[in-house]
């Protein structure tokens, strides 16, 4: 069992808060997944740094946009974002009918991001930043993408109550990921 950090703040920002944060993030992100990092097939799949900021700056002007920070001793050691969406944004049209009909029409979360560096995952801070966005957005659903091979994010994740939805490919050629799904009257984290 994971005892949780009780040294670790987390802080909430909304879009005017996040563009001096991006380079922070940016370096969470590449140290949580250094798989991914100056790895060409990653690169080309939209899996990248500089991918990361586009991503990040397009969806800064999403209605809701949350980002939550985790700091150990002032300094960022994970980050998560999330904003409300629809379903048929989210799931898009080929998956849409496929997930249940709650997550259709009832308050859904695009968790877009979620990444704790190295030293300190498995501490408790990934879900206490899942937590900050679910507080700040209050959705009845949450949705994410995550790559099958990433067996700590897929852990996590289960653990926070996530079920597999299905395959998603967000373009045409690029990896497959798991889309997965939690109905947040139902967590059990």
């Amino acid at each position: 069992m994971t005892i949780p950090r009780t040294d670790v703040v987390i802080r909430t920002y909304g879009p005017g808060q996040v563009p001096p944060l991006l380079d922070v993030v940016a370096e969470i992100w590449a140290d949580a997944h250094p798989e991914l990092v100056d790895n060409p097939s990653a690169t080309t799949a939209g899996l990248s740094v500089p991918a990361l900021h586009r991503q990040i700056t397009g969806h800064l002007k999403r209605n809701g946009f949350t980002m939550v920070v985790a700091y150990a001793g002032g300094t960022a050691v994970g980050f998560g974002y999330a904003f409300p969406c629809s379903a048929t944004y989210w799931f898009g049209p080929d998956l849409v009918d496929q997930v249940p009909q709650g997550a259709r029409t009832e308050r859904l979360m695009g968790l877009c991001e979620l990444a704790v560096r190295p030293p300190w995952q498995s501490q408790g801070i990934g879900s206490r930043l899942h937590a900050g966005l679910l507080k700040a957005i209050a959705p009845k659903w949450s949705s994410l993408l995550a790559l099958p091979s990433n067996q700590r994010g897929q852990d996590l994740y289960a653990r926070l109550g996530y079920e597999y939805a299905g395959p998603y490919y967000n373009q045409s050629g690029g990896p497959k990921f798991d889309l997965l799904l939690m109905r947040t009257d139902r967590r059990t984290a």
